[in-house]
């Protein structure tokens, strides 16, 4: 069992702003206190990926390549982490094996060090690419296992995909509980069982929702966890990780003590308490509630609400109850995935259509039948006989690797773009996000901002 230092990786950049804020937090918010989190001595700084990447082109009219080059220049010396959906890259569909390679090649030059790389399905094939992509840059690679909860998710399935992770080369094994499921006996029992049989550190990573994440980080330290996730208090708990401070208070002066001082986190701390007031608009007293429902349902937040929309559009939000009810039917039908981004969405689509018909998988979403025709990944379980003919008809599921599917899509995208790209950066952003891409160039363009990366084209 580990007995050193517990390690912390701080996600106040991404992930708390990501969970709290709608992702809304803008570079000039992060950079005032750049110079304190660069000596605070973090493990990492998750600080890119995720929503992050869409939301700055989107919404907050940013580079996010030029927010990741100022961050750096900003914090030399700190780690930087990011969050990858493997063969998704920081979209919602699978990429080409040519725009992975050169995404990660430019997300390393521009100053990633480590790639925590996960696939919803929790198919190795669909991490390949970018895992090979990351080692050949010399970057550290976490191979993520997304943790849920159903009769085929056991605690040999997980330790059995932690392994088949680190013959694939990566450098540490991240548990990611995405959901806030996690249990703290639970934790335990999955934390010692990954240490005894997979001889690389171990990073926690999980969520508030459901209250369980600290006493469940407390049983992973007693466990042996090397890294933990956590965010600054001013964007912590609820849907967002458990407390940096606490976490490192907990530790003070027992043999897994973090090192880290409490005085600068305090410090830090108290710019984003001003920070999160000012973006109190995309603030939700939801996000800071104790869900325990979500151990039942498992349906995440975000998810609930996009359902709730779906409904009201079609003047049935009475149906919401028999709805919720059929979620698990459906995940149980498609060998229980977890419910994350797109699964989420493709369960939910899914059960609402059941429901609405009055007849199950008389209507069938087109992303039910890429899902079941294996286009997302391998399920966990099997899918029957029966639901494969009532979604496909006389059509076989594919064997394959989905991305093997995929014409190589670079080139393409830079003929496309042409000369509105400033950069071989602006020519990956516009491969991921063709619409929003051009939409943020036209709008640069007009503002005349100057580009520091306007040469490198």
């Amino acid at each position: 069992m580990n007995q050193g230092k517990v390690h912390v990786t701080e996600t106040i950049l991404r992930d708390g702003h990501q969970s709290l804020l709608a992702t809304r937090m803008r570079t000039e918010d992060m950079i005032p206190v750049a110079d304190k989190l660069n000596r605070v001595g973090y493990w990492s700084l998750e600080m890119w990926g995720g929503a992050t990447f869409d939301s700055c082109l989107r919404y907050l009219k940013e580079c996010p390549w030029e927010r990741l080059r100022t961050l750096r220049k900003a914090m030399p010396n700190a780690r930087f982490q990011m969050l990858l959906r493997g063969q998704n890259l920081v979209g919602y569909h699978n990429y080409p094996d040519d725009i992975v390679e050169r995404f990660i090649d430019r997300a390393a030059a521009g100053g990633i060090d480590v790639f925590r790389i996960f696939d919803a399905m929790n198919d190795p094939r669909n991490m390949k690419a970018a895992i090979e992509a990351a080692r050949k840059v010399g970057k550290t690679v976490e191979g993520a296992i997304c943790y849920t909860i159903s009769p085929v998710h056991s605690l040999e399935y997980f330790v059995r995909l932690a392994e088949r992770l680190a013959d694939m080369g990566v450098n540490v094994i991240c548990l990611k509980d995405m959901g806030g499921l996690l249990a703290p006996y639970a934790a335990y029992a999955l934390v010692r069982a990954l240490k005894s049989r997979v001889a690389l550190p171990l990073h926690l990573h999980s969520h508030c929702t459901a209250g369980l994440a600290p006493m469940s980080y407390m049983m992973a330290i007693e466990a042996g966890v090397d890294i933990l996730d956590t965010a600054l208090s001013p964007l912590s708990q609820g849907t967002s990780q458990p407390t940096t401070e606490s976490i490192v208070a907990a530790l003070k002066g027992t043999p897994r003590d973090t090192g880290l001082d409490l005085g600068l986190l305090g410090e830090i701390a108290q710019h984003f308490y001003a920070v999160r007031r000012k973006y109190a608009e995309f603030d939700s007293p939801v996000n800071n509630q104790v869900k325990t429902d979500i151990l039942i349902s498992q349906v995440p937040g975000g998810m609930l609400s996009n359902l709730v929309a779906q409904l009201r559009q079609q003047k049935a939000e009475d149906k919401l109850e028999a709805v919720m009810a059929e979620m698990p039917e459906v995940r149980k039908d498609l060998g229980y995935p977890p419910l994350v981004t797109p699964t989420s969405q493709i369960c939910g689509s899914q059960a609402a259509l059941n429901v609405m018909t009055g007849k199950r998988y008389s209507v069938v979403a087109l992303e039910t039948r890429n899902y079941v025709m294996g286009l997302y990944g391998e399920p966990p379980g099997p899918i029957s006989d029966e639901i494969k003919k009532k979604v496909l008809g006389k059509k076989e599921p594919i064997t394959c690797r989905p991305a093997d599917l995929l014409k190589p899509g670079l080139e393409m995208a830079r003929k496309e773009i042409g000369s509105v790209a400033r950069s071989e950066e602006d020519v990956l952003s516009y491969a991921l996000f063709p619409e929003i891409a051009r939409e943020f160039f036209n709008w640069r363009a007009r503002q005349g901002v100057p580009s520091r990366d306007a040469t490198a084209a």
